[in-house]
């Protein structure tokens, strides 16, 4: 693993990982803003360049200098442009590090979320050292409880997280 943002800190068959730059805000601020994104984790009103940073600065970033980890862009490694995010994130609603993920939609249903999300287990047991992992989804979310399942998280128990009107089911993978 190295710090420097541009070098992929995981790669899969087809696909390479590697830490969020200011770069990459134009493609943030697509996606938070896709139907996806918007149903299933929430407006979080950016909605301009200028606030795709603030929460690339806020979020990502802030993260890597805290605990070396948080949410990395995924790109294919055939050289297009970032395809989606997946990584790992202490939320301070959750008591364990929680994983999670999007994907442009041009890019869903093709396997590139499991790839994405397998890697990050290996990171976060591996590199991080990680003895518990979370994940939280809406119940409606079909799609994303059958990839945390996939990679091997299994449902604990339905969840309400201060602030959030939603309940959200909380899976979990413990490693010793």
């Amino acid at each position: 693993m190295t710090n420097s943002p541009s070098i992929s800190i995981a790669e899969t068959e087809r696909l390479s990982l590697r830490r969020f730059t200011f770069e990459d805000a134009a493609f943030m601020l697509e996606l938070m803003n896709t139907p996806a994104w918007l149903l299933y984790i929430g407006d979080r009103g950016v909605d301009t360049l200028e606030k795709a940073r603030e929460y690339l600065l806020n979020g990502a970033m802030k993260s890597y200098e805290q605990y070396g980890y948080g949410p990395f862009v995924v790109c294919l490694k055939t050289g297009e442009g970032p395809i989606g995010v997946c990584g790992l994130y202490n939320r301070p609603t959750l008591e364990d590090v929680d994983i999670g993920f999007a994907f442009l939609p041009a890019y869903s249903g093709q396997g590139y979320a499991y790839e994405a999300a397998a890697a990050v287990m290996v990171l976060a047991r591996q590199v991080f050292q990680l003895e518990r992992i979370v994940a939280i989804t809406l119940p409606e979310n079909e799609r994303s409880i059958k990839l945390l399942e996939k990679v091997g998280l299994t449902f604990e128990k339905m969840i309400q997280l201060s602030g959030d009107k939603d309940t959200l089911m909380l899976y979990a993978a413990t490693y010793s």
